[in-house]
């Protein structure tokens, strides 16, 4: 039996919004469980507490192995990766909500059911708005839940469709929810990917060999598999796969797309693609963009490492100031798994970054950064910046103010306790105790990505910024844990 241990968010980088989960899945491929696995080290940063696998073989049918930690510490054993046989196979990484106490094993992902038709195991990553309301219909209706994953609704929906197949009984069921789903499902003999109308969180399709294909939250995780990309799957979308080819229906209403910006800023990987577009060209962009906005005279421009290095880059090519490493970033960090001593944590971020004290001494600095959430950790920076010396310390953000808290899969924090939903941008920079602090617009946002600006109905989902929700999230108005802006 897996033990429960107490995992903590990371002691010294809690001040970052995060990503809640990847997924990946194979089918057509001897071992598909290993190629699983390898798309799950790649889309690590997404989730880091804990990840599963499923696999089906007729013989010994369906197998299941969820871990705590992290993917390369679990599933690159050989005995491990043997119990997991089969052409078929899906994963999870997880990181869970900043509201959940502790850990449990049953809320590791894939989940598996047994209908009347066969096994069906569900990868989810995103989250529904309308869970609380769900799950409290279906316990009146009977239903038992094993899990305080959302995920669950969407089995016991399906348990309760009438449908003849499993991949029916998935749209009856996404049917009812609300929110952002990406999803990839298997049974014995097919690999499902399925997206929300509206396309909120990413989902990729590619191909290996000739019968041979792959879902995947990012592009990078078929690149390290060597894959085919073929393209994205689209918002509204179902694609059922099997080594004989691809079935593509959309069969639920059609919805204005709402892809989530801050995955362009932060969440995928810079060596992904999305829409066509790398990602590291956008957060290069990105500090164009910041530098053209928000000029200043200085020295040296540094990034915080390592979500800051992309914008920094193009903020030193637009403005003319020498880029330098003027953080360094211990690589061998890893996660805590324990409670610190308190003299360990009041060591605080200098466990996880260093100041190159040669470099920064005497020098008018910009700190570029992606986002600022609660400034805990902005100020520490800047406090070690200054104690190396250095005679200015300006903030450069590569996102607009992060007013608002997510409701679609992103562990964010309680409206009162972002930033800058209490404080205006100079009462931030007082508040950091910098020279300077400037955020880039969400116009010049959207022209990073290619866009002209923002428009009067945005292409993506930027609730974090603009408090404008695409779906109503219903069960946190019920509850009053947000009270949403009159014009949203």
């Amino acid at each position: 039996m897996d033990r429960e241990p107490t995992f903590l968010s990371h002691p010294f980088d809690d001040d970052k919004l995060r990503e809640e989960c990847g997924i990946f899945g194979a089918i057509g491929m001897p071992d598909a469980a290993n190629f699983v696995a390898l798309g799950l080290h790649a889309l690590q940063h997404r989730g880091q507490e804990a990840g599963g696998i499923v696999s089906y073989q007729p013989e010994p049918g369906f197998s299941s192995v969820r871990r705590f930690g992290y993917v390369r510490d679990n599933f690159t054993n050989p005995s491990v990766m043997a119990q997991l046989p089969g052409k078929i196979a899906c994963g999870h990484v997880r990181y869970s909500t900043s509201g959940s106490k502790g850990a449990a094993i049953r809320d590791v992902q894939p989940l598996f059911a047994e209908f009347a038709m066969g096994g069906c195991a569900i990868a989810h990553n995103g989250n529904l708005t309308n869970a609380d309301a769900l799950k409290e219909s279906l316990i009146e209706r009977g239903s038992i839940f094993q899990s305080s994953s959302d995920t669950e609704c969407i089995i016991h929906l399906m348990a309760r469709s009438m449908a003849r197949s499993i991949p029916e009984r998935m749209k009856d069921a996404l049917r009812l929810v609300e929110g952002a789903f990406s999803v990839i499902a298997m049974t014995r003999t097919k690999l499902i990917g399925v997206r929300d109308p509206r396309g909120v969180r990413p989902l990729m399709l590619g191909k290996v060999g000739e019968k041979g294909w792959v879902l995947a939250s990012e592009t990078c995780a078929l690149d390290i598999i060597g894959a085919e990309y073929v393209r994205e799957i689209e918002p509204g979308e179902m694609v059922i796969c099997t080594e004989g080819g691809i079935e593509s229906s959309h069969p639920f209403d059609k919805a204005k797309p709402k892809f989530c910006v801050f995955e362009h800023v932060y969440f995928s990987r810079p060596d992904s693609m999305i829409g066509g577009r790398s990602v590291y060209e956008t957060r290069r962009q990105i500090g164009v963009e910041l530098a053209r906005e928000a000029p200043v005279d200085a020295d040296l421009v540094c990034p915080v490492p390592d979500s800051g290095t992309p914008a920094a880059i193009g903020y030193s090519q637009e403005s003319g100031i020498p880029y330098a490493m003027g953080i360094i970033r211990n690589q061998y960090m890893g996660r805590t798994f324990i409670e610190p001593t308190t003299e360990i944590r009041n060591m605080g971020v200098r466990l996880k970054l260093n100041v190159n004290r040669a470099l920064i001494r005497g020098k008018r600095v910009i700190l570029v950064d992606d986002s600022v959430v609660r400034g805990t950790t902005s100020r520490k920076i800047k406090e070690m910046i200054l104690d190396a010396g250095a005679a200015e310390v300006h903030f450069r953000i590569a996102s607009p103010p992060t007013q608002w808290p997510c409701f679609y899969g992103v562990d964010t924090p309680d409206r009162e306790n972002l930033l800058a939903a209490t404080m205006t941008e100079d009462q931030m920079c007082a508040h950091l105790g910098v020279d300077s602090l400037k955020f880039i617009s969400l116009d010049g946002l959207y022209r990073a990505t290619g866009e002209k600006g923002r428009a009067k109905e945005p292409q993506y989902c930027d609730a974090c910024f603009s408090g404008d929700y695409p779906v109503k999230p219903s069960d946190m108005v019920a509850k009053g844990r947000i009270k949403l802006r009159e014009n949203a």
